[in-house]
């Protein structure tokens, strides 16, 4: 329209300018929830719920030479939260949930076996092709606890602000600090202080959530009902194969023992009995054998070397060869090989071709390779189409830069473990319950290093009826498997139930 029409010729306009920088700067972010409404048939009965969305700015209070400054925006840490309707919010049980990588979102246990939809990837024997489907879930948690996921910074939507860097929480404590942050807005906001509390984390994520029990204690006075500990690693010199450190050579055995016995080596023996011979020898005649090193007499070695490969199913040429000492990725590549197939990390029941038959280790990991695809399509769609949340970033489901690139500076020098801390939050809180699961044939937290760990808990004795596990033939993501998700459903509602001291 004429009227606003630009005068060319004007003169500038100098009060004009500052209202020019403000528009080119970055605008202050927001939250940017989106709430939706959603029902489910479980057990003959529909529950109504609602799932809030989106991202959650975490801030930091700024001081200049002792002078408050206000809070300034540091990133947006992106949740998706469900609560059902018409309960009473000081009785009903919350969970925050988060995996682990480091640098994995939350997708894997929220469409895998806690969320009330689930991504359909089929398993070993039934794999989903693409493009893929969602489908109910009657095993979630949600019929006994509300639920918010939470992704990490660079995972999911999660991102660090305009001008911050995000590798200042790529690391130990300030990923702590930062889910540690979002799980005290969200209780605050959400009026939920007096709920039972529980975390809920797989993998790395379950290092995650021991260390926020006691972060919570020491920085806000968050005590917890719970933890659920799925696929755990709480020291990582148990799992991590290093000179000088021969835990791992034997407290994978018992793993390697399982998947040998799922692809045939051991006849048709119980897996029971297996796994009852290998965690004997991993506990007492193998670490004795390593420990002895070249004061092993040869008779010795040679008996050593014979049952060691009569349970990991390998040659006694190969045992003998790499001295005693079965590095994981090395097994996997190793067991099928005569069959031209390697065995999957996550989960040593899924198997795939490799074309190199001289490879040292495996060029692809079919336990992960075999259901990404179906995870990532449907979060993309869920998050869009049922949840309502548009955002044109890319969601991450796991970064593998975050994970080469995470600091553990707190512990120089030393594993990194948080036994000592998990059992400081036991013994100022002992109503603390611990639940971990375990699958036989994940060949990255091993069952047998997680039972280990709990063993070494500085704890009373009165306190280790606190402590329960489960157990699961499958893997890392045991949910994937259709018996063990449902019976894993049922176990966590039973512990949520139990620990909620309702």
């Amino acid at each position: 329209m004429p009227e606003k029409a630009r005068n060319d010729n004007a003169e500038p306009n100098n009060t004009a300018q500052p209202r020019a920088d403000a528009e080119t700067k970055p605008a202050e972010p927001t939250d940017d929830l989106v709430t939706s409404q959603h029902t489910i048939g479980v057990e003959g009965r529909e529950l109504a719920y609602t799932a809030q969305t989106g991202r959650i700015v975490l801030r930091q209070e700024v001081l200049t030479d002792g002078k408050f400054e206000g809070h300034q925006a540091k990133a947006e840490l992106f949740v998706t939260a469900y609560t059902l309707d018409d309960t009473d919010p000081e009785t009903r049980p919350v969970t925050f949930a988060f995996n682990g990588g480091p640098g994995s979102s939350s997708v894997w246990l929220h469409l895998g076996v806690l969320g009330p939809r689930r991504a359909v990837s089929g398993d070993v024997d039934s794999p989903e092709p693409p493009p893929y489907r969602l489908a109910d879930n009657p095993a979630t948690l949600l019929t006994h606890s509300d639920l918010v996921f939470i992704d990490p910074v660079s995972t999911g939507y999660s991102r660090a602000v305009n001008g911050e860097k995000p590798k200042d929480y790529h690391g130990f404590t300030p990923d702590v600090e930062s889910v540690g942050e979002i799980i005290r807005l969200w209780t605050s906001r959400n009026g939920r202080w007096l709920s039972p509390k529980f975390l809920a984390g797989e993998s790395y994520g379950t290092l995650r959530a021991a260390a926020l029990a006691t972060h919570l204690q020491h920085r806000h006075g968050m005590y917890l009902n719970g933890l659920m500990l799925i696929s755990a690693v709480l020291d990582m010199g148990k799992i991590r194969f290093s000179e000088g450190n021969d835990q791992p050579y034997a407290l994978f055995v018992p793993t390697y023992a399982a998947m040998a016995h799922y692809h045939g080596r051991h006849g048709d023996r119980p897996l029971a009995d297996v796994l009852a011979e290998a965690e004997e020898f991993a506990a007492r005649d193998l670490p004795w054998a390593l420990e002895r090193g070249a004061r092993l007499t040869a008779e010795e070695r040679a008996d050593v070397v014979r049952r060691l490969a009569t349970l990991t199913g390998l040659a006694e040429s190969y045992v003998d060869r790499v001295n005693l000492r079965i590095e994981h990725v090395r097994f996997f590549t190793e067991l099928l090989r005569d069959r031209g197939l390697t065995v999957g990390r996550m989960d040593g029941r899924f198997t795939t071709w490799e074309p190199d038959g001289g490879r040292e280790l495996m060029s692809d990991d079919a336990s992960i390779s075999r259901i990404l695809g179906a995870y990532s399509a449907c979060f993309n769609h869920y998050v869009r189409a049922e949840l309502e949340y548009a955002n044109d970033l890319p969601y991450e489901i796991i970064s593998m830069d975050v994970n080469k690139a995470w600091s553990y500076a707190d512990f120089e020098g030393r594993a990194v473990s948080v036994v000592d801390g998990l059992s400081a939050a036991m013994r100022a809180n002992p109503h603390l319950r611990v639940h971990v699961a375990s699958g036989y044939y994940d060949g990255a937290t091993p069952y047998y290093a997680a039972e280990h760990t709990l063993a070494q808990l500085a704890i009373p004795g009165e306190l280790r009826s606190n402590l329960d596990t489960a157990y699961y033939p499958a893997g890392h993501m045991m949910y994937v498997h259709d018996e063990s998700r449902a019976q894993q459903g049922a176990d966590l509602a039973e512990f949520v139930r139990t620990a909620s001291n309702r």
